[in-house]
């Protein structure tokens, strides 16, 4: 089953060459950062922390506990919360493994509760072996501070109704889940999926965002906000 399955389109993988695997730092050295492909549809997960103060935030861990909990020792970062840009399974599958082996607390945004209370009946779909998920510790809301690194949630209605961004400001990060693509957008032909507003989410609370702000995107390459708003098909500024 492929990750093209929670796009619009399939993305072609020639567009451009991406480095996943890499740290990034802010000017001051403090925020570090990697991005790489994890679980059976290979989302996007994203470990992102503060090096003067030892914490991390990981997002998105749709699988491959084991290689997200090395990374975060290999980073030396202790993650203190586990974030979701929404609960659709190939975004969700480690957080309970994640939590159990760190104690970070689970975040997601409540309207995409009815997705993660039937993670069994998708991994079922899927031909995934059936998991079970704790609840979320705590809810997302708009606007509100992430645990480190300068962090704030943008709720970008749409792909799922839950759907949130992550915009880290001092590091000129945005991370979009499957809202945004490089080229493209987000499906919204699932259940409580909404076009109208992921072009909503996209124009006002994305496009309005610095254009040169790298997009870590749900799968696939990155991108970045200047380059959507020019060339993407589906939503331009």
């Amino acid at each position: 089953m492929k990750s093209a399955f929670f796009l619009h389109v399939t993305i072609s993988p020639d567009l451009h060459e991406i480095l996943m695997m890499t740290e990034t730092p802010t000017p001051a050295n403090t925020i570090v950062r990697r991005s790489f492909p994890v679980g059976p549809l290979q989302c996007n997960c994203t470990i992102i922390g503060d090096t003067s103060s030892g914490k991390a935030i990981v997002v998105d861990p749709g699988g491959d506990a084991e290689i997200i909990l090395n990374t975060l020792k290999e980073m030396k970062l202790k993650a203190v919360a586990i974030i979701h840009t929404h609960a659709h399974l190939d975004h969700i599958l480690a957080a309970g493994e994640i939590r159990k082996a760190t104690g970070a607390p689970i975040h997601l945004h409540e309207e995409d509760m009815f997705l993660w209370k039937d993670v069994g009946s998708w991994c079922e779909r899927f031909g995934i072996p059936p998991i079970s998920l704790p609840d979320p510790d705590k809810y997302l809301n708009d606007d509100q501070a992430l645990d480190c690194c300068g962090g704030v949630t943008i709720h970008t209605p749409g792909h799922t109704p839950g759907s949130t961004s992550f915009w880290f400001e001092p590091a000129k990060l945005l991370i979009a889940g499957d809202t945004l693509f490089y080229g493209s957008i987000g499906r919204t032909d699932f259940p409580r999926g909404s076009f109208p507003q992921i072009v909503k989410s996209i124009k006002e609370r994305l496009y309005t965002l610095d254009d040169e702000a790298v997009v870590v995107t749900g799968h696939g390459p990155e991108t970045s906000i200047g380059l959507e708003k020019q060339q993407n098909q589906f939503v331009k500024a």
